[in-house]
Order: structure tokens, then C-alpha cells, then sequence
């Protein structure tokens, strides 16, 4: 009952401003398709840009819409509304209301995702996406659920929220394996790129689209993810509540 409590609050408040939801999810994404897929003919490959540069912008839809769901509002609700003090007092299992806060990030970037792929879908490139595709966009958005939970908790005050997204999501965005292979990028940093999360599940969704297996690999690389942010959150949320 928990988890759907959480859920059910997240699509109060997706109900209450999804216009602003859906235009936020859309503007970012959308001008880079029209920026760079306008502006740049073909990859190193030989390939059109947009074969490359679509699975890269529903990945990177994902990763923000995800984050974004999450970092800012809990921010708030923790340091001003004392909304995770309530909870830590109701009977509400504490590890429910973390897998729902990132059961409800994930989905708000799977739908980020499903924007771009709907607003894609005249474009005629035969790409394809499949439910293993989805599968990737709901790792991915857990992913940097728990990741924006974390940092959520280590906030100081709501400013913090936007900083993290100029630390990590913007450099993120561009650098990993969204609008250029990471292949380009210099030995030794290539392969710290390559570990970051958003890289993993770009090339795992290009490589669906182009008829070939994502790997395992990929797979491997999220879930340690997953495990390692979705523990640190757990462990700080009942560390706090036996204070």
C-alpha cells in the first residue's frame, strides 16, 4: 500500500500539471533534433545523424525526465514541508515509499521518452523499438531516480537541485554516447564515459533500433547502479529515522 500511496501522489500531481510536464518533457529534446538533425547530414559511419541521434535523445528524455521528477520536489519536501518527517513517523514501510518515489521517477521519464518517440514517429528512419527498449527506459529512469533521491537527501537548501543537474545531467547529456560516439572520445576517458549509466542504456537503445542485441553488458552496468544509489538511499532514510 506503501508503493501505491507514493505512485498514486505522483500522478496526482502528473494529473494536476501535465501541460507543463509535457511541454518541459518535449522543448530541450525536441530542439536538439531539429538543431542537429537539421545540421548535421551524416555520422563517421556514414549513417543518417538521425539514425544515430534519436535513441541518444530518448535515453537522455528518459535520464531528465526521471531526474527531474525527483531531485527537485523531494529537495523541497524534505528541507521546508518536512514531508520525509511525516513519513518516518506514519506506518508507512520506509523501503516502500523509497521503491515507490523511484517506481514514480522512472515512469515520468519513460513517459519524457515516449514524447520523443511519438513526436519521431512520422520521421521514416526504420528504427526499431521494442518492449526490450522499454525495458532499458524503465532501468534507466530508475536508475537516475535513485540517483536524484540521494543527492535530494544530501541537499542543503532547494538550490542545490539545479546545481546537480549542472553537475552531472547537462554534462551527462552531451558526453554520453547521445550526440557522438564516445568511440571519438580519447583513451582512459572514453572508458570512464562508457561506465556512466546514460552511455550504457544509449547504446543499448541505438543498438536495438538497429536490429542488433543490446548485450548484457549494459544490463550489468545499471543494475550495479540501481543497487548501489537504491542502497545508499535506504540506508540513509533509516539511519535518520533511529537518530
Amino acid at each position: 500500500m506503501g508503493i501505491i500511496t507514493v505512485l498514486w501522489e505522483k500522478w496526482v500531481e502528473f494529473r494536476r500539471d501535465f501541460y507543463k510536464i509535457t511541454v518541459a518533457a518535449m522543448i530541450s529534446p525536441l530542439m536538439y533534433l531539429i538543431i542537429f538533425g537539421m545540421g548535421i547530414q551524416t555520422t563517421s559511419h556514414g549513417e543518417p545523424y538521425l539514425h544515430f541521434l534519436i535513441p541518444g535523445v530518448v535515453a537522455m528524455a528518459t535520464m531528465t525526465g526521471s531526474f527531474s521528477a525527483i531531485a527537485q520536489n523531494m529537495s523541497v519536501q524534505r528541507l521546508y514541508e518536512k514531508a520525509l518527517d511525516q513519513v518516518m513517523v506514519s506506518p508507512t514501510p520506509l523501503w516502500q515509499f523509497i521503491l515507490g518515489q523511484v517506481l514514480g521517477g522512472s515512469l515520468r521519464g519513460m513517459y519524457a521518452g515516449g514524447i520523443i518517440l511519438l513526436l519521431t514517429s512520422p520521421i521514416r528512419t526504420d528504427l526499431t523499438f521494442n518492449a526490450v527498449s522499454l525495458l532499458i527506459m524503465l532501468l534507466n529512469g530508475m536508475v537516475f531516480s535513485t540517483i536524484a533521491l540521494v543527492l535530494s537527501f544530501l541537499a542543503k537548501s532547494y538550490t542545490d537541485a539545479p546545481r546537480f543537474t549542472a553537475y552531472i545531467i547537462t554534462p551527462m547529456s552531451f558526453l554520453c554516447n547521445t550526440f557522438f560516439s564516445t568511440e571519438q572520445m580519447p583513451a582512459g576517458f572514453r572508458q570512464a564515459v562508457s561506465l556512466l549509466p546514460l552511455s550504457q542504456a544509449s547504446g543499448m537503445i541505438r543498438a536495438i533500433s538497429n536490429g542488433e542485441a543490446p548485450g548484457v553488458f549494459g544490463f550489468v552496468v545499471l543494475l550495479a547502479y540501481l543497487a548501489v544509489f537504491g542502497l545508499i538511499s535506504v540506508l540513509f532514510i533509516y539511519r535518520k529515522k533511529n537518530l
